[in-house]
């Protein structure tokens, strides 16, 4: 029997990451960081973030809730980078390709 690592999992999340919303004919399969990155980070955008890798990535269920998280970190007096982690992996959503 194989078992997923958390190598394995990293790599879906970043495809996942790489793929644009509906970039599978006939699928919603994907992100849609943008919409993220520009929306107030009080308006509940981020949970529905999550709530769609959760969908789109169905393993990230079977882990234990803190196991991924989406969070903001402050850098200097006037920016707040985006950060995803999962599993003890960390991608940098505002500095990612759009």
């Amino acid at each position: 029997m194989k078992t997923i690592t958390g190598d394995d999992i990293a790599g879906m999340v970043e495809h996942w990451l790489s793929t644009p919303v509906n970039g599978y004919l006939g699928s919603g399969y994907g992100q849609d960081l943008p919409s993220l990155l520009q929306r107030p980070h009080s308006d509940g955008a981020a949970d529905g973030f999550m709530r769609k890798m959760r969908e789109d990535v169905q393993i990230l269920t079977a882990l234990p809730e803190d196991a991924v998280t989406l969070y903001g970190q402050p850098v200097g007096v006037d920016r707040l980078d985006i950060v995803l982690e999962v599993t003890g992996k960390t991608y940098n959503l505002s500095e990612a390709d759009q």
